[in-house]
């Protein structure tokens, strides 16, 4: 089913405003992953409800992204402060899902999303909107990992092809193509992607870097935005995959495991397995402000 909605994953650290030692923290919000988030939700006066669940410190994440949107003109901005699956079935948190232009999960640990949220009333509209309606659903780091079916949940090595060192649970389900993985470059998870999907190879494998997201149209057309790369692990041509025949512990092997390394502007479809590249010269330009 083609969904009407749109996914916005970011693997996290994304531009927020903030001057900051790291090359793509500066004030130029407006040309940042946000600002992409807000263009696709309808614009400034778009209703953004913020949900902090994955976070330890969600009052102060929450007003982070209240002080990054308002940077960006938007005053129509929204917390539905979830904590315990109690809080998904209060009428204000229904009341918000429902109306939201677009919704944006925070970072932190994805599991706490989904132990909270995940089988809930609250799961059931934020599933029927994004399949129906022209609701964004956007997410940095633990909020992009959700979105997938099946949801990485840790692992204990960062290069080791090793089987059992990845901790899989069920995602959100938004995405039921692939799985996700966010701090992809600055913290070495090449090796935990990799078994991911050795372990369901029917998936295609996406590593975000940080400051870097996708636009995903219709659970199939995928665009890249943000100033890094996107390591897309492809294996729909696979020729071996002991996964299922090593023991756990052990070292496996796998072969013809496609790999792209994306940039801005480019695109990849998930149904075709096909890519496209833009070059540098013509980014997208609809999102900037005149």
């Amino acid at each position: 089913m083609k969904s009407k909605g749109t996914l916005i994953p970011i693997g996290g650290n994304e531009n927020k405003g903030i001057r900051t030692n790291e090359k793509f923290h500066t004030e130029h919000i407006e040309r940042g992953i946000l600002s992409r988030v807000v263009f696709e939700s309808g614009g400034t006066d778009s209703l953004i409800v913020v949900i902090p669940t994955a976070s330890s410190i969600p009052a102060e994440v929450s007003q982070s992204y209240i002080d990054a949107f308002g940077k960006l003109g938007c005053r129509n901005i929204r917390v539905a402060d979830i904590r315990n699956r109690v809080d998904t079935e209060l009428e204000e948190n229904i009341d918000l899902v429902s109306r939201a232009d677009c919704i944006m999960f925070s970072g932190g640990n994805q599991s706490e999303i989904t132990s909270k949220i995940k089988d809930t009333k609250l799961h059931e509209i934020m599933v029927d909107r994004y399949q129906n309606s022209s609701l964004v659903i956007a997410g940095t780091s633990a909020g992009a990992m959700c979105m997938s079916e099946e949801m990485i949940i840790g692992g204990r090595h960062k290069e080791a092809f090793v089987k059992g060192a990845v901790g899989m649970s069920k995602g959100m389900g938004f995405l039921p193509h692939v799985v996700i993985d966010s701090h992809f470059i600055r913290r070495g998870r090449f090796g935990r992607l990799a078994e991911a999907v050795a372990r369901f190879p029917q998936l295609i494998g996406i590593g975000l870097a940080e400051d870097t997201g996708l636009v995903i149209k219709e659970c199939n057309t995928v665009e890249i935005v943000g100033t890094g790369m996107v390591i897309i692990f492809d294996p729909g041509e696979l020729e071996h995959n002991t996964e299922r025949y090593v023991k756990e512990g052990e070292l496996m092997s796998v072969t013809n495991l496609k790999t792209h390394i994306l940039a801005q502007g480019d695109m990849f479809n998930i149904e075709k397995h096909q890519v496209k590249i833009l070059h540098v010269e013509t980014p997208f330009q609809g999102h900037q402000s005149s």
